[in-house]
């Protein structure tokens, strides 16, 4: 791939592994030969999966060691799901990563690195027929596989807050509060998208102003949702500033919270955060880059990559009611789990 001027990288989640290549036009055949080879014949050499054992056993001790955030995100969403799969962290665990054998990464494989379990965008300099020619020489003879089995579990209701606090040598508090939304295919998910950014894109958001800027809580504060296959997480965190108690500035985010419940949210701070989604959207498909990653997200996780059109509609349909209502609707104590993490050094 280098040598034909090509590069790629990888990631997981949750939900998906996505492998992306960027290469001249000119190397797309080769690049279609390589994926084809990758996903029918792929080698695991004893010796490379013993190699990539030790790497992956290092990044998840090293994770879980340099960074205070990792640390409470796995524990805090550990609680949060208690039988639905995402309760389990997305590296694994240690003991899980020792064991593996030959013959469990062979069937992981076969099974979802079928060429029926993925979604490939191309996007650049190329023509459709020559795409397909290609799909149909180096993809096509590959053999499906059976599906993968489905996700029944559905995470129940939660009916009560839960709490944990996890002990690391910070210099201060760090806070983590889940709430439990819907998945990317319902119809809450563009306001919930929009209340994200509202709470806390730029200086100006709503947590960063009253908790950084003028109650000086936090030095850092800030929201995390996107799209998922079932009922994810809604997450705000952040870290008190010194001196500052992680249960003050709880009741901070609850405060900011409860205004929206009660007062809602003015056009003119709606109107802003609109402009900002699309500034973004439009900007990713600017690119090729973007433009493959927003039409796989539409397909994966919306069903339909065309559905990636109607967004900026979607985003301009949401109203200040609507931004209230979720807020209602799924910002509640019973529905919440806090990730505490601190000194031990600290009561």
């Amino acid at each position: 791939m280098e040598f034909n001027g090509g590069a790629n990288n990888a990631y997981t989640r949750e939900d998906v592994t996505v492998y992306t290549n960027w290469f001249p036009s000119s190397a797309t055949e080769v690049i279609f030969d390589l994926e084809g080879d990758r996903i029918s014949s792929l080698s695991i050499d004893p010796k490379m999966v013993e190699s990539e054992r030790g790497v992956v056993i290092s990044e998840r001790s090293t994770g879980l060691e340099n960074s205070p955030w990792n640390l409470l995100f796995q524990t805090a969403q550990g609680v949060a799901f208690l039988e639905h799969p995402y309760h389990w962290p997305v590296i694994g665990y240690e003991d899980d990563m020792k064991n593996w054998k030959q013959t469990d990464l062979e069937r992981y494989f076969k099974t979802y690195y079928a060429p029926n379990n993925c979604v490939t965008v191309i996007s650049g300099n190329v023509k459709f027929d020559e795409v397909k020619k290609l799909a149909e020489k180096y993809i096509e003879p590959i053999p499906s596989q059976p599906a993968p089995p489905p996700v029944n579990i559905v995470e129940p209701l939660q009916t009560g807050e839960r709490r944990v606090v996890v002990q690391k040598d910070v210099a201060t508090p760090y806070l983590a509060i889940g709430w439990h939304v819907p998945e990317a295919k319902h119809e809450d998910y563009y306001a919930l998208s929009i209340l994200s950014d509202l709470l806390s894109a730029g200086r100006s958001s709503r947590l960063y102003s009253a908790l950084v800027d003028k109650q000086q809580l936090a030095t850092q504060v800030f929201a995390s949702f996107g799209e998922s296959f079932d009922p994810y997480l809604f997450t705000i965190a952040g870290v008190a500033s010194k001196n500052v108690n992680e249960l003050d500035l709880e009741k901070a985010i609850y405060a900011e919270l409860e205004k929206i419940k009660k007062d809602g949210v003015n056009e003119t701070e709606l109107q802003k955060i609109k402009n900002i989604k699309l500034m973004d959207f439009y900007s990713q498909v600017e690119t090729i880059n973007g433009k493959s990653n927003n039409i796989g997200t539409y397909e994966v996780f919306f069903g339909d990559y065309r559905k990636m059109f109607d967004a900026p509609a979607a985003y301009n349909k949401v109203t200040a009611e609507d931004i209230r209502k979720v807020v209602n609707k799924y910002f509640t104590k019973a529905n919440r789990t806090v990730g505490i993490l601190k000194s031990n050094t600290e009561e």
